[in-house]
């Protein structure tokens, strides 16, 4: 649903702008940890309390997977460990959090040094952070004490259509939940041989990974986080000699290998971590790699965990 009131949020001030709208002034792009941090973080606290919303939604969660593009150098945990008691554990699309919550992610990702998502209350309030510290709020209400206070904190709030950074999402696209008949459509794989990992996607650029035999499939679906995503591949092979063989000498590669101890573990590798990688895969009881890029590699099935109704309502 698009909110009829979207306002672009900054510390730069419009009178400084091109003709493109690129700002030309002197303004640092990274955060100060400190008085115009906080400006930001109370906007949206007082936009919230004028549309009346004291809890929201976690949505499209993500995380950096490889390469990090921030201006901040990336944060132990992405920065998760003091805002979740367990780190990434409960940052899942749909995980609803107090305000204080939110707002202590909306200066996380005003950092640009660890995690991301949109912050939601259906029909009501949205916010998110863009690149250069762009803030964007959007309201059912005009929220004009809102702005008010935020222009009296130093901030600029412009009016705008909507933010460039809503999700989109396509009516056409087919997602198949993780229902009934797609576990036990995997079960016939796994018995047949034909398929013996599980990757769980549980938030954007995070996975963990199952190791299937039939006896196991019921505990693993009764572990998966809500609304993640999940991609069936064949197993692992304990011949990783033969697996090393196939490493090639550039581009990425994705590793997955089983240790001693029974641990799966993952990692993404260009041509400067392959040494790392094979030596990791040499000592590893099973392993396999993957191409990262989709046309090169794709699973044997794919779904979407629902919420308890059925519905799937994340929006990978």
């Amino acid at each position: 649903m698009q909110l009829p009131y979207v306002h672009r949020v900054t510390k730069y001030d419009p009178a400084d702008r091109d003709e493109h709208g690129h700002y030309t002034g002197t303004e640092d792009t990274a955060s100060d940890h400190g008085e115009v941090e906080a400006a930001y973080v109370q906007a949206v606290g007082a936009f919230a309390a004028e549309a009346g919303v004291d809890r929201l939604s976690v949505r499209e969660p993500q995380v950096p997977s490889l390469a990090h593009f921030g201006v901040e150098p990336p944060l132990e945990g992405f920065g998760l460990a003091g805002i979740f008691p367990a780190g990434l554990t409960g940052f899942h699309d749909g995980a609803e959090v107090p305000l204080e919550v939110g707002l202590e992610l909306v200066r996380l990702m005003l950092r640009d040094s660890g995690a991301w998502c949109r912050l939601e209350a259906e029909g009501s309030f949205a916010v998110h952070v863009g690149l250069d510290q762009y803030l964007y709020v959007g309201s059912s209400r005009p929220c004009e004490e809102a702005l008010v206070r935020t222009r009296a904190l130093g901030l600029f709030p412009e009016r705008i259509d909507a933010s460039p950074y809503d999700m989109v999402t396509n009516e056409e696209d087919v997602r198949r939940p993780a229902d009934d008949d797609f576990w036990a459509a995997l079960r016939r794989a796994v018995v047949m041989c034909s398929a013996g990992l599980l990757e769980e996607m549980y938030i954007r650029g995070a996975s963990q990974w199952h190791r299937l035999t039939p006896d196991t499939i019921d505990t693993v679906r009764a572990g998966i986080t809500p609304r993640a995503r999940l991609a069936v591949w064949p197993d692992l092979s304990s011949d990783t000699e033969a697996v090393l063989g196939t490493l090639l000498a550039d581009g990425l590669v994705e590793g997955v290998w089983q240790d001693k101890d029974g641990r799966i573990h993952s990692a993404v590798a260009d041509e400067d971590d392959l040494p790392e990688l094979a030596a990791r895969i040499s000592g590893a009881e099973a392993a396999t790699l993957r191409s990262v890029y989709a046309d090169e590699d794709a699973p044997l099935l794919t779904a979407v965990m629902p919420d308890g109704d059925g519905v799937v309502r994340a929006r990978w």
